[in-house]
């Protein structure tokens, strides 16, 4: 399994940018042909305080992407929460909506096929997945999406400047803009999912959420709103809290239900039997 570390130059930041890239161009069996065309690929997102790193140091997505033939492109977000503030000049949600695929595509032989290209994450990025999906369905057809951080309704209710980043309403400012007006706006999930619901180009959704987590009550209401607006919706909820256990977990099983084909072992020094 092939994992890149690339930088570049991001026009949605202005500022050079890292990302982690596992492609399976290595992957080789024993009188197996080579895969040379264009990969299925996962935008895969972190939580916040995280990083491009998190998804390969704290689950065995590498593997299991190969053994799927599926390209994973994981950036760093900051804690943004992936989305524009045109305030603060932070372009988060174009460069991971249009920029950073269309980068990906240009340097590396992934499919440009809208059913072959997805996105997910899990916690702030599990929204970040979600939002952008929403926002830009010609894209992305499918969204796997774990223990979501779908904390709109509660952003307005911060009204103090305080020393703890999560309460402070300054940092929700510098996400969001003007936080009073953010339920209904272009950050919404429910609003945005409402927007498009009479599209006949929406994208399907794998949601799942620990039964332990304090996440589980905004997710399952979220996956209401998904289903009587007429989305497709596949939710899971079992054991777990706000841990990679789970997630390491959850991200196999939305890795099954993606449309990606048999799983093939290759070669591989966790794997090396014929």
């Amino acid at each position: 399994m092939a994992i890149i570390q690339c930088n570049f130059v991001s026009s949605s930041l202005m500022r050079s940018v890292p990302i982690h890239v596992i492609l399976p161009t290595d992957k080789f069996a024993p009188g197996a042909a080579v895969r040379e065309k264009p990969f299925k690929t996962l935008y895969l997102l972190h939580g916040i305080l995280g990083n491009y790193t998190d998804w390969v140091n704290g689950t065995r997505i590498q593997r299991w992407a190969e053994d799927r033939d599926l390209a994973v492109v994981m950036p760093s977000g900051d804690n943004s929460f992936y989305v524009d503030n045109k305030k603060s000049g932070n372009f988060y949600g174009n460069f991971i909506g249009k920029e950073l695929v269309e980068f990906t595509r240009r340097t590396f032989p992934l499919s440009r096929k809208r059913e072959d290209t997805f996105i997910g994450g899990l916690s702030m990025g599990g929204y970040g997945s979600i939002v952008n999906a929403l926002q830009h369905p010609e894209t992305f057809g499918a969204v796997c999406a774990l223990s979501s951080a779908l904390i709109i309704p509660e952003v307005p209710t911060h009204t103090e400047y305080t020393d703890n980043p999560f309460t402070n309403r300054g940092y929700y400012e510098a996400i969001f803009g003007d936080i009073d007006q953010v339920v209904g706006g272009p950050n919404d999930p429910d609003a945005l999912a409402e927007q498009l619901k009479e599209s006949p180009v929406k994208p399907k959704f794998f949601m799942a959420c620990g039964t332990e987590d304090n996440l589980i009550h905004p997710n399952r209401a979220f996956r209401d709103h998904l289903q009587s607006l007429g989305y497709d919706v596949t939710w899971l909820e079992g054991p777990g809290a706000h841990e990679w256990d789970f997630w390491d977990t959850y991200i196999h099983k939305a890795l099954d239900w993606l449309p990606l084909g048999d799983v093939k072992q290759g070669i591989s020094s966790g794997h090396i039997s014929a």
